[in-house]
């Protein structure tokens, strides 16, 4: 008998320390809903083993007893993981950029560029820039053309890429002299102004906001009154605006991002319901709850800017919309019928450096605006 608990603390400790690694591992991860189902699987084995060892397991109702209620447990415990795996099997359609297929001087590299050099050539103190996701292979095809030729790292040199709430902290914290971007959400210029320091917006180009969905969703336009009525929440079925008889998800951007300020700008007075959330692993196990990234559901709908739809559509997963009945393009952004436009700017916030100007001017100089043209974009200047 003596042996047969030594064996069963030998097998408890065991198997615990085993269940501890693996939910530690699961927690770093972010991924708690498979706790239910490991500690499920952790008792039935420990029990398993103990019946086996202890002659439980003499009579065949013991054993189908045993293994009816295992199975329902494992059965129930199931059912979150199972949940999040058919989520994490629908794609997330990302509005992201390939940094480093934009990165100045590089081999190979994608990055606009002139046919004659540039007439400004910045050979000291260059400003250094920060900037958001969606306007890095613009701004990295003006150092190419102006600045000296060397490495300049994504994440720590004088140009920076960086989303579009870290570019405007960035500036506000005097760590770059300027930063592209779309205009600042009511929270940076309030933020500006707490520091004592005042924003000066130069637009060099425009750009398009645009609204995405399901290559298999019917609807293949909107209007601006029925994206309200959607983002308010007024609107919850894709039927009510012409489509099949299904749920809408509508997804968002998170806070202060170029992409919401420009929501925002455009619900105007109507009030934007609460958008959709997801939990994601931060730090040592830490679980915050943060704005859901778009997944390409069939009754999905999300926006963006239109330099990032061009790779998005790519992959033949989701469409853009019609907005009023005009599609996004350069020509439609350039003469002015699609009607969600707007403009990007340089963003500066009283610096010193002596060829901030200089750089800016040459950017709405027939050059720089060529440049802009030839990134993608639409420039300011025709």
């Amino acid at each position: 008998m003596f042996d047969k608990i030594m064996a069963s603390i030998f097998i408890f400790l065991a198997i615990g320390f085993v269940t501890i690694v693996l939910l530690f591992s699961f927690l770093l991860t972010g991924k708690l809903y498979y706790t239910g189902l490991i500690v499920a699987l952790a008792i039935i084995l420990f029990l398993f083993i103990e019946f086996q060892l202890y002659g439980f397991f003499k009579t065949k109702k013991r054993k189908v007893t045993f293994a009816c209620i295992s199975i329902a447990a494992i059965a129930i415990t199931a059912i979150s993981p199972i949940k999040h795996a058919y989520i994490d099997r629908i794609p997330t359609v990302g509005a992201e950029v390939d940094i480093y297929q934009y990165m100045p001087f590089s081999e190979n590299n994608n990055v606009a560029v002139l046919d004659e050099e540039a007439s400004l050539k910045l050979t000291d103190d260059q400003p250094k820039i920060d900037g958001a996701t969606a306007l890095y292979p613009l701004y990295s095809a003006i150092v190419q053309a102006t600045y000296p030729k060397k490495e300049y790292n994504p994440y720590d040199s004088e140009v920076m890429v960086n989303t579009t709430p870290e570019a405007y902290m960035n500036l506000l914290n005097g760590k770059v002299d300027m930063i592209f971007a779309a205009a600042p959400s009511v929270s940076q210029q309030n933020r500006a102004k707490q520091k004592g320091l005042e924003l000066k917006l130069t637009p060099i180009g425009r750009e398009a906001f645009v609204f995405f969905v399901n290559q298999k969703n019917s609807i293949n336009g909107l209007t601006i009154d029925q994206i309200k009525k959607i983002y308010s929440g007024e609107v919850k079925n894709w039927q009510d605006v012409g489509g099949d008889d299904d749920s809408i998800r509508a997804f968002q951007r998170p806070e202060d991002s170029g992409s919401q300020t420009a929501l925002q700008k455009l619900m105007e007075d109507t009030p934007i319901m609460e958008a959709p959330t997801e939990d994601i692993a931060s730090g040592m196990g830490d679980i915050i709850s943060e704005v859901a990234q778009y997944r390409n559901y069939k009754n999905a709908i999300g926006y963006t800017f239109r330099f990032y739809s061009n790779e998005m559509v790519k992959n033949d997963q989701i469409k853009l919309l019609e907005i009023n009945g005009v599609e996004p393009s350069k020509e439609t952004i350039r003469n002015g019928t699609y009607p969600i436009t707007s403009e990007f700017y340089i963003v500066t916030a009283g610096t010193t450096n002596p060829h901030v100007e200089k750089l800016i001017e040459w950017i709405l100089s027939p050059e720089g605006q060529q440049l802009i043209e030839r990134a993608g974009y639409v420039p300011i200047v025709e």
